[in-house]
């Protein structure tokens, strides 16, 4: 269970808001609202695509080196290009990327409304499961403050939404899923945690 189920599951919940989860600020629109004044649910997994986006495609202007930054280079904390960048940014992106990201399985729990706010909501993002070829992305989207730092423990509160997407890495070249490379492995495994366990209906 995750931060709406604390009280049943005290332990658990402790133990998830211990890990260590990438905090992700994204800007609401006010063309995400529906005829309710609320973001709408279609546009919920757009948030959760730009947080994402940002946490794990590569961004070299981030880091004020001109050109393409070697993936190994972003993984090496010494070195001065991952200083800037996110620390599991180590995804090539661009027309020319080696490797594709696939979007598998997407699922999403909304728990209350989310209406317009000028502040950017924050996404808390981990891994709920890393394979030979695939992750799990698991998110928590909150409303009750931008974070200042780019990764953090997750918050105890109980979110907005929370939501699962199963990514699985392609070869550009073939089509075909690849295997996660060493250094992509070495920068997500600190953020490795329990998967969402999402409520069921009954039978």
């Amino acid at each position: 269970m995750l931060s709406s189920g604390c009280s049943a599951q005290a332990s658990t919940c402790a133990e998830l808001v211990r890990v260590t989860r990438l905090l992700v600020p994204v800007q609401l629109r006010w063309s995400d609202l529906d005829a309710y004044g609320h973001v709408n649910n279609v546009e919920m997994f757009r948030l959760l695509e730009e947080a994402r986006i940002t946490a794990f495609w590569a961004h070299p202007h981030e880091s004020g080196v001109a050109g393409p930054v070697d993936p190994e280079a972003l993984a090496d904390p010494a070195d001065p290009a991952a200083l800037a960048a996110w620390p599991t940014a180590v995804l090539d992106s661009g027309p020319g990327a080696s490797s594709h990201t696939f979007v598998a399985r997407q699922e999403i729990e909304y728990l209350r409304p989310l209406g317009f706010d000028r502040r950017p909501v924050r996404v808390e993002m981990w891994i709920g499961h890393m394979g030979g070829a695939s992750l799990d992305v698991c998110y928590e989207v909150h409303d009750d403050g931008t974070p200042s730092e780019r990764t953090g423990r997750g918050s105890a509160a109980r979110p907005v939404a929370r939501a699962v997407t199963t990514i699985v890495l392609v070869s550009a070249a073939t089509g075909s899923p690849r295997r996660i490379a060493p250094h992509e492995r070495a920068a997500w495994e600190p953020f490795l945690g329990e998967p969402i366990s999402f409520r069921r209906r009954g039978a």
